[in-house]
C-alpha cells in the first residue's frame, strides 16, 4: 500500500526533531560543567587552611602575652563557618560517585573544628589565670620590697635574705613562663618551700605578702604546664589534615565531571554528524518538491483568477446585507434605549405621583379654611372689635384660636415644602435619566463625591408611599465606608430598580412578615458592596442565568427591563451586579460590588 503524500514527509521529520532534541540536551549538559566553581572551592579551602594556622598562631600570642584580647580567638570560628557554608559541589551528580565519602570527610572536618573549639576555650580560661597571676607577680614582689624596707628591728640579715629570695623566685618564674622545664619548676619550687619555712620568723604583713606572692608563683607552675598542654593539643588537631582530605574530594570530582563533559562533546559531535546527513537528505526532497510546488501554483493560479471573480461577487451581496443589518441594529438599539427611559422613568413617576398625591391631600385639608372663619368672624365685629375681644366668649377665645391656627399652618407649610422638596428631586432625578441615555451618543457621565448610605436613603424616600402601603419592613444594616467619585443618577436608578424589585417580590406575601434588608459593606479593602435582599418569591435556579437578559421576566405584567438596564448601568460605572437566591419561596439577594478603580476616588 501507498503511503499517502502528505505522510511521507511524518518519519523524517519526527528523526530530525528527535535528534536535534538530543543535540539541544547534550549541548546544555557540556555548558553545565564550569571549572571556575573547583578553583573557588580550593581558594575557599587554603583560605580556611590559613585561617586555622592565624588561629593556632592567635592562641599562641595570647599565651606569650603579645595579644592582650581574646576576640582573635574568637573571630576565626565564624569566619571559618562561614567559609565552610561557601564550599559548593563541583560536577553534576552523575559525576559524584563519592557522596558518602564527602559527608564523612565534612563531618571529620566539623567534629576536629569543635574540639579544637572546645580545647581553645579551655585555653583561654587557664591563660586568662596564668597571665592574672604572672601580671601581678612583679606588684605582689614590690610591696614585699617596700615592706622590707620599712620594717624596724628583727633580724635584717633575714629581711634581706627573704627580700634575695622573692627576687630570685619573680625572675625564675618569668623565665619559666618563656621557656617552661621540669627543672626549673622543681627549682622554684624548693625556694617556694624555703620561703614558707622562713615566714614564721617575719613580721605578719610581711610573713602575707610572702604567703600572697608564694600562692601566685604556685598557679603560674600550676597554668604553666596546663596552658603549654593545651597549645600542645590545639596543634594536634587535625584541622588542616580534614581540609586536606576535602580538598583531594574536590579533585576527584573535578576529574570526574571533566571527564564526563569530555563525553558529552564526543556524543555531541557524532549526533551532529547524523542529524547534518538528515538535514542534506531533506534539502534534496525539497529541491525536487520544489519544481512540483511551482507546477500546481500555476495550476491553482488559473483557478485563483475565476475564484476571484465569484468572490468579489459574494463580497458584494455580503455589503449589501451588512447595510441592512446595521440599519436593523441601529433601530432595535434605539428601541431598547427608549424601553429603558421609559421604564426607569415610570419607577420615578411612582414616587412623583405619590408626593403629589400627598400634596393634594394636605391642600384639600389645609388648616386655610379656619383662617378664613377666622376673619370673618373679625370682619362681622369690625366695629366693635374691642369690646368682641374681651367681653364675648367667641371673642376671647379667637386670639388662642389664631396662635394655634399659625402653628399649623406652618407644620402644614413646613410638610408641604418638603413633599414639594422630594417632588422636585423626583423630577430632576427623571431629567437625568433622560439626559444619561444621551450618554449612548458620545456625552460622558458626570462623577460626584457621594455617600453610599445617604444615596440608598434618598432611593428610600423615593418609595417611601410604597413600602409603607405594602406594610414592609426596612432593616439597614450600612457599615462605614469612604466618600467615592461615582455617577449619582445611574447608581440612584440601579438602587431605585432594585428596593422595587423586592417591593413586588413581597407584594403577594400573606404567611409572613414583609422585610427588606439594605446592606452595605467594604470587601477586603479593595471592593464596595452594596446588597438588596427580600423575604419573597424568590428565584427559580434556571432563572439565576437570565435574570438580567432584556425582555426576560417572571411576572405577569413584568416587561424585563429593569433588571436589563440596571445590569448595564453597572458595567457604565465599572462595577458588576449580581443576584443569588436559594429557590422559591426563600427570597432573593441583589448585589453591586463597585471594583477598586472606584475607591480611587475616595476623599
Amino acid at each position: 500500500m501507498k503511503m499517502p503524500r502528505q505522510l511521507r514527509w511524518l518519519p523524517m521529520t519526527v528523526l530530525s526533531l528527535v535528534f536535534a532534541s538530543l543535540l539541544v540536551f547534550l549541548y546544555i549538559k557540556t555548558q553545565a560543567y564550569d571549572a571556575s566553581n573547583y578553583f573557588e572551592n580550593v581558594a575557599l579551602l587554603r583560605q580556611i587552611k590559613q585561617l586555622d594556622a592565624q588561629w593556632e598562631l592567635d592562641a599562641l600570642k595570647s599565651k606569650i602575652g603579645l595579644n592582650m584580647s581574646y576576640d582573635p580567638l574568637v573571630n576565626p570560628l565564624s569566619d571559618l563557618n562561614k567559609l565552610r557554608e561557601q564550599v559548593g559541589e563541583v560536577g553534576t551528580s552523575q559525576a559524584r560517585d563519592d557522596a558518602s565519602v564527602r559527608v564523612a570527610s565534612l563531618a571529620a572536618y566539623q567534629k576536629a573544628i569543635q574540639e579544637k573549639t572546645r580545647l581553645i576555650e579551655h585555653f583561654k580560661s587557664h591563660n586568662a589565670v596564668l597571665r592574672n597571676s604572672l601580671a601581678f607577680l612583679p606588684t605582689a614582689a614590690d610591696d614585699i620590697q617596700k615592706l622590707v624596707s620599712q620594717a624596724k628591728g628583727g633580724d635584717q640579715s633575714e629581711l634581706k635574705r627573704v627580700s634575695a629570695q622573692v627576687n630570685n623566685v619573680l625572675l625564675a618564674s618569668l623565665v619559666y613562663n618563656q621557656a617552661a622545664s621540669d627543672d626549673q619548676a622543681t627549682e622554684i619550687a624548693v625556694e617556694l618551700d624555703r620561703l614558707a619555712a622562713s615566714t614564721g620568723q617575719l613580721p605578719t604583713d610581711l610573713a602575707d605578702g610572702v604567703g600572697i606572692f608564694s600562692a601566685h608563683v604556685r598557679t603560674v607552675l600550676r597554668e604553666q604546664t596546663v596552658v603549654n598542654g593545651l597549645l600542645n593539643s590545639i596543634a594536634a588537631v587535625p584541622v588542616a589534615a580534614r581540609i586536606d582530605d576535602l580538598n583531594d574530594i574536590l579533585s576527584r570530582e573535578q576529574l570526574q565531571a571533566a571527564a564526563q563533559a569530555q563525553q558529552y562533546r564526543q556524543y555531541l559531535l557524532i549526533f551532529s554528524a547524523v542529524l547534518a546527513g538528515l538535514l542534506l537528505s531533506v534539502a534534496s526532497r525539497l529541491i525536487r518538491s520544489y519544481a512540483v510546488i511551482n507546477r500546481v501554483n500555476k495550476e491553482l493560479q488559473g483557478a485563483n483568477e475565476g475564484l476571484e471573480q465569484r468572490v468579489q461577487e459574494r463580497t458584494r451581496e455580503l455589503q449589501e446585507a451588512q447595510s441592512k443589518l446595521v440599519t436593523t441594529a441601529r433601530q432595535a438599539g434605539m428601541a431598547e434605549i427608549a424601553t429603558n427611559v421609559l421604564h426607569n422613568v415610570g419607577n420615578v413617576l411612582n414616587s412623583v405621583n405619590i408626593s403629589a398625591d400627598v400634596v393634594s391631600r394636605k391642600v384639600r385639608a389645609s388648616k386655610a379654611q379656619g383662617l378664613a372663619k377666622a376673619v370673618q368672624l373679625i370682619n362681622e365685629h369690625a366695629a366693635d372689635l374691642g369690646d368682641f375681644m374681651t367681653r364675648d366668649e367667641k371673642g376671647k377665645l379667637l386670639p388662642g384660636y389664631l396662635n394655634q391656627l399659625v402653628e399649623a399652618l406652618a407644620a402644614e407649610q413646613q410638610s408641604i415644602g418638603e413633599e414639594l422638596g422630594q417632588l422636585t428631586k423626583s423630577v430632576d432625578h427623571i431629567k437625568e435619566i433622560v439626559a444619561n441615555q444621551q450618554s449612548y451618543a458620545g456625552t460622558a457621565s458626570i462623577v460626584e463625591p457621594l455617600q453610599i448610605s445617604d444615596l440608598l436613603e434618598e432611593a428610600l424616600r423615593l418609595h417611601t408611599g410604597e413600602l409603607t402601603r405594602h406594610r414592609v419592613t426596612v432593616v439597614k444594616e450600612f457599615a462605614e465606608v469612604p466618600v467615592l467619585l461615582l455617577d449619582k443618577h445611574r447608581l440612584l436608578l440601579i438602587l431605585i430598580n432594585l428596593i422595587s424589585n423586592a417591593k413586588q417580590a413581597m407584594a403577594h406575601l400573606v404567611d409572613r412578615s414583609r422585610r427588606m434588608t439594605l446592606c452595605v459593606d467594604v470587601v477586603d479593602k479593595s471592593n464596595i458592596r452594596i446588597c438588596v435582599k427580600d423575604e419573597g418569591e424568590g428565584i427559580a435556579p434556571e432563572n439565576l442565568t437570565r435574570i438580567f437578559a432584556h425582555g426576560f421576566t417572571t411576572r405577569k405584567d413584568g416587561h424585563g427591563f429593569g433588571l436589563h438596564s440596571c445590569a448595564l448601568a453597572a458595567m457604565e460605572i465599572g462595577g458588576t451586579l449580581t443576584a443569588h437566591s436559594d429557590g422559591p419561596g426563600k427570597g432573593a439577594a441583589f448585589t453591586l460590588e463597585l471594583p477598586c478603580k472606584a475607591l480611587e476616588g475616595s476623599l
